[in-house]
């Protein structure tokens, strides 16, 4: 709701009133507005008690989902029925957010997941480039979920076609549908897709804001001035715009975290070595960090977010490494995997 109380004093505001913001907000209701839509999506249930949700629940993988915001962690995707139901009582006990009323189950998709950002002005929506990012905080993506261990745009996965696809079969119905409301949305819409290995789109899920870590590598290669395109939006003129500009390339962004992250993990670890990194002509985007005494600790789970840009991926995942290895802070954690799924182990 900050969009709506700082558009008061006519300021020009880039991100979606609250009426906007609850496409992210509420996966119950996201559900609902991609029906209406004929958005492409896995079949789901909403349940407002645990028992009738596990009593849906008759074969796995199956994934619970928290209703509402739960920072990227109320996501379980769950492959035997006990699984199933532990995540559907943490949900209603509190453990993402305090005041949960439901929880939404959803069919098992296989294939891979893309990050489609796009820009909107409430009338032209524009994408950005695609990009994947790895959220589970083991190599081989094993483990646990967290808010992103790394990414990279653009991803080959999606090929022109398939962009255009997505423009016609996700984010123009969702524009149309926020207008059919009568919302007002002038900011990112994030489209967390899943492609099938048949190359078919379904929407996982909506997110109202830029993504953490894919923004890194999609603004390092964005050519065009960020500055206009936001104003842009804020006044609805995106469509007077010419074609946005990228550099060649592709950029690759590794997270590193502090151990034991996405659980329990310590602060106040000196960091040293950025200046180092950054020498090598990589960019260090600052996450759970604080000046402490003068000197740089950790302050968060995700720590920094070292990010590079190559002619091709073997160049900028060579790169981002080197600067890497480059950082020190005690019990300093990162995935050495980032890109392979897609690129292939280039070691």
């Amino acid at each position: 709701g900050i969009t709506d109380y700082l558009q008061q004093p006519n300021l020009k505001i880039f991100g979606p009133t609250k009426a906007g913001a609850i496409l992210e907000a509420s996966k119950s209701w996201a559900k609902d507005f991609m029906a209406e839509a004929n958005i492409p999506t896995a079949k789901s249930g909403t349940f407002t008690s645990a028992e009738t949700a596990k009593a849906y629940i008759k074969e796995v993988p199956i994934v619970v989902k928290a209703d509402g915001l739960a920072a990227g962690k109320g996501v379980t995707v769950a492959t035997t029925i006990e699984m199933a139901h532990h995540a559907i009582d943490a949900i209603f006990q509190g453990q993402f957010e305090p005041d949960t009323q439901s929880v939404v189950i959803e069919e098992f998709l296989t294939g891979q997941e893309v990050s489609v950002l796009a820009l909107t002005d409430g009338l032209t929506i524009r994408p950005l480039l695609p990009a994947q990012d790895h959220k589970q905080v083991g190599e081989g993506d094993t483990g646990l979920n967290t808010g992103g261990m790394g990414a990279y745009a653009p991803t080959p996965i999606i090929t022109p076609e398939l962009m255009t696809r997505i423009q016609q079969e996700v984010l123009e119905p969702t524009l149309t549908n926020l207008q059919k409301r009568g919302i007002d949305y002038r900011g990112i819409v994030y489209a967390g897709l899943m492609i099938s290995p048949q190359g078919e789109p379904k929407v996982l899920e909506f997110n109202c804001r830029f993504g953490d870590p894919e923004t890194q590598p999609i603004l390092s290669l964005l050519e065009t001035p960020l500055e206009e395109l936001l104003l842009a939006c804020c006044e609805q003129r995106l469509a007077e715009l010419p074609p946005i500009n990228w550099k060649p390339g592709v950029a690759v962004c590794v997270v590193l975290a502090s151990g034991g992250y996405p659980e329990a993990y310590e602060k106040g670890k000196v960091i040293s070595g950025i200046e180092k990194a950054e020498a090598t002509g990589v960019t260090v985007f600052h996450a759970g960090t604080k000046l402490q005494k003068q000197q740089l600790v950790t302050d968060g789970g995700r720590v920094l977010g070292v990010t590079a840009i190559g002619s091709d991926f073997s160049e900028a995942r060579t790169k981002v490494y080197n600067a890497v290895d480059s950082i020190e802070f005690d019990q300093m954690y990162y995935r050495r995997d980032i890109g392979d799924r897609v690129f292939g182990s280039v070691h």
